[in-house]
């Protein structure tokens, strides 16, 4: 896995030794070849300014523009405010997409070396990549993301420029993989975790310069940000923004437990976008929901970038705002973010019929966002006419994009910065070389961008001579959020002492008690210490973060205290979803156990969404017989009517594609399907069909055995499934919220070839969306990845042969746009 090498240093035509000094005040701006009154014109930064419309009091400034940057697409400051600024320069050069492999991709380093708030000095930091996605700078190097690979880069000699990269992940996405769906973020976490988008990981920096990995859910697509207190933002095209409203690695504690309640976790449905100018070209638009009757985009169809604004330079209502990009539609909106008082979160579009910013230019193109060393809001745009990658993009768009000149010319970037009328930038960062304890009080920093990046250093430098000053912070710091820098900073170099935590525990704010629990877990798993029972005492806490965190947290301690403490949880709290699923998160494979100790507690009110998710758990499991005393409880009609009802819902639970073959005939389930109760006759239905039994009647015939053709046919399949098809639809074929549906038991995968084919070569719309991919697919191609998807999970569809899929594309050739469900019923053959 970890594989170092030297870096060759390499020059760039016309600039002397990778560094390129000059004014960006009039940046060469090839203007667009056609003249038709349709084509979209190509402005230069200065006439791009004069487009933007923000709200009254607000402007964007230019910090950065051609020749200096080029295709950015994500940036990230070093402790002087320097930016890295990953550059995919590949990304689509043309319609096709042809070239998109070359290594042609960069980081480059961009200095205000004036101090005038622009640009002016460039340095080559790494070259040679083929579509690079993130970069985070670090103490120990910078991480730079090309996937498969995640690379620690070293600057040894002060230059600016790389001269060793080591190898530290080889999974970090696929090669072969879509640009719009892989690995990136790279986000140092208030938990000094290192978080990701589009990737099932995270990474923690040890004091040797070393990453650490543990497993976490895949979420969102790109991009990923972080609010004061350490919440998580991601999303994805149509769904705008999701968070995590507990740390999401607790999700894969327990195999049995499924999608968690509270991880990557909705906050607003869709909504509309309101762009500047009527926007023609984005793909679909010849749908109503997509586009309106003045061509104007509709609702989100490209979100990304969710970036919490922490800076200090904007006005403080923003501090509840997350802001998203949609590049597709040439603007960046804001949401305005509450917490309620039952423990959910909801977010709201900022404004009526507007958005925060828009542009009358179809080549502006959001991509990225980052609160700045200055206290100021970044936008990154990428400047260009195709966003969407050519395995989505429709005839129809194909159409448009001709039409407007939008498939050249290429070779701009922008990065502008939103500032407030009146208000100054904020002082230039000079933080690498603050001493330990001048990093300790810039944990008080007014913008969230010095205090995570003084915690970071604190972190990597492992200086413990600052730890004496940052119990002090703790304990006397009147700002919640300089109590929590200072308690993870401790956490960080591992200081997290007895007295620490426990003040920690007591302390004012539910989000220090919060993080206080979880820092405790170490001392919650050793037998008798004395933390465990100031813990115990927040059961009883009214704060639905800290009531959280301790659900997730007590699944730490030892069994026969864990299993008392998490039914005192369930019993106080277990009707809230997210604390039902953690508290299953710590049983993994004694969710029986635990569930007959719940009904048995307290039999007339035991907590239905607890009783749900044990008895999911438990079907998932697949154990026969636990499943069988699962189905025997829900027949019982000795039981109060909302626990049968609960126990029958979690049976019927997603569950992969498997039925659980039972041991005996289910008598109480048999009954309950015939019962006069229409709501316990219909659960009791659902439930039996993720069970067998000895005897249960069945119309279905067992599939065939696979040829031997069909089998390779298979085999290649699960391959090409991995890198085509994996990070939307994910390897179990359960699909990610807000991005794809479930392959499992799915009836336009499953169902007549003819009409699955279809759907591969043009894409389909309606609730199941499906981007058209045929173009970039072979026959054997879609025929093995077809056949997979129909054999895997448990499905039993047919298999699909090359000979079916050249039949209809044939017949399909003059297709340009993806089926609608109401055609896609008519194919029968």
């Amino acid at each position: 896995m970890h594989d170092r090498r030297t870096v060759r240093r390499r020059g760039i035509t016309g600039i002397v030794f990778g560094v390129l000094l000059t004014p960006i005040a009039a940046p060469a701006t090839p203007r667009s070849q056609s003249t038709g009154s349709t084509v979209a014109p190509v402005y230069s930064p200065e006439e791009e300014l004069a487009r933007f419309h923000l709200p009254a009091g607000y402007r964007a400034e230019l910090v950065a523009a051609e020749p200096l940057v080029t295709d950015p697409v994500a940036i990230d400051f070093d402790a002087d405010g320097r930016m890295y600024v990953v550059e995919m320069r590949g990304f689509m050069p043309n319609i096709k997409g042809i070239g998109e492999d070359k290594p042609v991709g960069r980081i480059v380093v961009l200095e205000d070396t004036d101090g005038d708030g622009k640009m002016d000095k460039q340095t080559v930091f790494l070259d040679s990549l083929v579509l690079p996605r993130a970069v985070k700078v670090l103490e120990h190097g910078v991480l730079v993301a090309a996937p498969p690979n995640l690379w620690l880069v070293r600057d040894t000699t002060g230059d600016l420029r790389a001269d060793t990269q080591e190898l530290v992940r080889d999974d970090y996405g696929s090669a072969a993989g879509n640009p719009e769906h892989n690995a990136n973020g790279l986000l140092w976490g208030l938990d000094n975790w290192i978080h990701n988008a589009n990737y099932g990981g995270q990474f923690r920096m040890a004091p040797d310069g070393k990453l650490t990995f543990r497993k976490a859910p895949q979420e969102g697509q790109w991009g990923v940000s972080m609010d004061d207190y350490g919440r998580l933002f991601r999303n994805s095209n149509e769904d705008p923004l999701r968070a995590d409203l507990v740390p999401s690695h607790y999700a894969t504690r327990n195999a049995n437990l499924g999608n968690p309640r509270g991880v990557y976790e909705q906050l607003t449905p869709n909504v509309a976008v309101w762009p500047g100018h009527k926007t023609p070209a984005v793909n679909r638009g010849y749908r109503s929901e997509t586009m309106r009757a003045d061509s104007t985009l509709a609702h989100y169809t490209s979100a990304g970038s969710p970036t919490a604004y922490v800076g200090d330079r904007l006005p403080a209502e923003l501090h509840n705002s997350v802001f998203v990009t949609e590049s597709a539609g040439n603007l960046v909106g804001r949401f305005v973010v509450r917490d309620q008082p039952d423990g959910s979160v909801t977010a709201r579009s900022a404004y009526d019929h507007a958005e925060f910013m828009t542009a009358d230019d179809e080549r502006f193109r959001p991509v990225n966002l980052a609160t700045a060393p200055d206290g100021s809001l970044y936008v990154v745009d990428m400047y260009r006419g195709i966003i969407e990658h050519r395995a989505y993009i429709t005839g129809y768009l194909e159409q448009k994009i001709i039409e407007r000149g939008l498939d050249g010319p290429i070779g701009f970037g922008r990065i502008w910065r939103i500032v407030q009328s009146g208000t100054r930038r904020g002082e230039a960062a000079h933080l690498s070389t603050k001493t330990p304890a001048e990093l300790v009080q810039l944990l008080a920093h007014p913008n969230g961008w010095w205090r995570i990046t003084a915690q970071r250093m604190l972190v990597e430098r492992g200086d413990r001579s600052v730890v004496p000053a940052l119990r002090t912070l703790l304990k006397t710091h009147d700002d919640p959020r300089v109590r929590l820098h200072a308690l993870w900073t401790l956490d960080g170099l591992g200081e997290s002492d007895t007295a620490s935590v426990r003040a920690a525990l007591a302390d004012s704010s539910p989000h220090v008690r919060a993080a206080a629990i979880r820092i405790a877990e170490p001392f919650l798993a050793q037998p008798g210490h004395s933390l465990q029972s100031d813990v115990l005492r927040l059961v009883s806490d009214s704060a639905p973060v800290v009531r959280r965190q301790l659900a997730a947290s007590l699944g730490e301690l030892p069994i026969p205290l864990r299993d008392s403490a998490l039914l005192e949880m369930a019993d106080q709290h277990g009707d809230d979803p997210i604390v039902a699923d953690l508290v299953v998160s710590g049983l993994a494979d004694r969710e029986l156990l635990f569930l007959d100790r719940v009904l048995n507690a307290k039999p007339s009110v035991a907590p239905d969404a607890t009783v749900r998710a044990l008895a999911a758990a438990i079907v998932r499991s697949r154990d026969p017989h636990d499943v069988q005393r699962l189905i025997t409880l829900a027949g019982e009609t000795s039981r109060p009517r909302s626990q049968r009802l609960a126990l029958l819902a979690g049976a019927q639970s997603p569950r992969g594609g498997f039925t659980v073959p039972l041991p005996a005939k289910p008598t109480g389930l048999i009954r309950a399907m015939s019962s006069p109760d229409s709501a316990l006759r219909s659960a009791a239905r659902r439930a039996s069909e993720a069970i067998t039994w000895p005897g249960k009647p069945t119309t279905a015939e067992p599939p065939r055995r696979l040829t031997a053709a069909e089998r390779s046919l298979f085999v290649a399949g699960q391959k090409q499934f991995l890198v085509t098809c994996a990070p939307c639809h994910q390897p179990t074929g359960m699909g990610l919220p807000g991005v794809a549906k479930p392959l499992v038991g799915s009836p336009w995968a499953l169902g007549p070839a003819v009409r699955a084919i279809r759907i591969v070569l043009h894409g389909k719309e309606g609730q199941m969306l499906m981007p058209p991919v045929g173009s970039s697919l072979t026959d054997e191609q879609i025929a093995a990845v077809l056949t997979y998807v129909r054999r895997s999970w448990g499905n039993t569809a047919t298999p699909i042969s090359p000979a079916d899929v050249k039949e209809v594309r044939g017949a399909t050739a003059g297709r340009s746009r993806p089926w609608t469900e109401a055609e896609l019923a008519r194919v029968r053959r």
